[in-house]
């Protein structure tokens, strides 16, 4: 039977060492502060963000939610951003997506101090993590490498496939492996003969975004499988596909009408030797991530 990554229990883990670090930097006088920014009123939106909120309350980190309106612009949110940047309590700050159309949301987070960048996307972090120099990585990557260094899984030496070349998932998941000295294949829906590639992964990243994309027969017998995938499926046939015959699935299915599967087709993880569910796994460990790098940044703008 293959292990099965708990993400909740990893999760538990990492907020239980930054609630500790948050204790040693408030004897000290420091407090770290996370600013929440949070345009008009999207549901989905709203209850991550709250949650994250909640969850800096809970660990002892500041925190302070703004919530300008969906009519903003681009120059307002300029404005707010140059604050934040230059407020001492706030050390990182968290620019929710998406934005309304009439912002340009690439240049709104450009615009975000790299040294409060707890997010991982501006490209001065993007460039200093490919450097291998201290940088805010973003936290689902960081969250991957927590995962399979918590759960004892070897990286040093492995053949590390990660299958999706987003800046904010792919290519950043590939570079914190190379740090940690795996020998790395990037993937994407280009790659001629992808089973080929994937079946010689000793540890198999699927960020692709498809659901089920990662069939059994691309799996390498005995691979670590990690999941990052969060696809939605509410159709029928779709719903078959991955889950007939599950009950449990079935009982979710005809209670809300959808379901959610990750870019791994579930057959695939009995082939493994240990895989993150969906859900239950990598998706858990985002905010975390995020509480680890706000604590990081405060560290790193006083130099500790």
């Amino acid at each position: 039977m293959p292990k099965v990554l708990d993400g909740a229990a990893i999760a538990a883990e990492i907020k239980r060492e930054v609630a500790e670090e948050v204790k040693r930097l408030a004897a000290r006088g420091m407090r770290p502060g996370l600013a929440a920014v949070l345009v008009g009123h999207v549901p989905a939106s709203e209850i991550y963000v709250r949650s994250k909120v909640q969850t800096c309350g809970e660990l002892g980190l500041y925190s302070d939610l703004i919530t300008p309106p969906d009519t903003v612009t681009t120059e307002e949110m300029l404005r707010l951003i140059a604050e934040l940047n230059a407020r001492d309590d706030i050390d990182g700050i968290l620019v929710q997506l998406p934005l309304p159309k009439q912002v340009d949301s690439k240049v709104l987070l450009d615009a975000v101090a790299p040294e409060k960048d707890v997010d991982g996307f501006h490209p001065v972090n993007a460039g200093r993590l490919q450097a291998g120099r201290p940088a805010l990585a973003p936290c689902t990557p960081a969250g991957v490498i927590e995962i399979l260094k918590r759960s004892g899984t070897p990286i040093s030496g492995a053949n590390a496939v990660v299958v999706g070349r987003s800046d904010i998932v792919g290519k950043p998941a590939a570079m914190l492996l190379l740090h940690e000295n795996a020998t790395v294949t990037i993937c994407h829906s280009k790659t001629r003969d992808l089973g080929a590639v994937t079946r010689g992964a000793d540890i198999l990243v699927a960020a692709i975004g498809r659901p089920g994309f990662i069939t059994p027969e691309m799996v390498k017998p005995g691979a670590t499988v990690i999941d990052v995938g969060i696809n939605r499926i509410d159709k029928r046939e779709e719903f078959d596909r991955f889950f007939k015959g599950n009950a449990k699935r079935e009982a979710a299915f005809a209670k809300r009408g959808s379901v959610i599967v990750g870019d791994v087709h579930p057959a695939a993880f009995e082939i493994s030797s240990a895989y993150t569910p969906v859900p239950g796994g990598v998706g858990l460990l985002t905010i975390a991530m995020l509480m680890a790098n706000t604590v990081r940044a405060a560290k790193m703008r006083r130099g500790l």
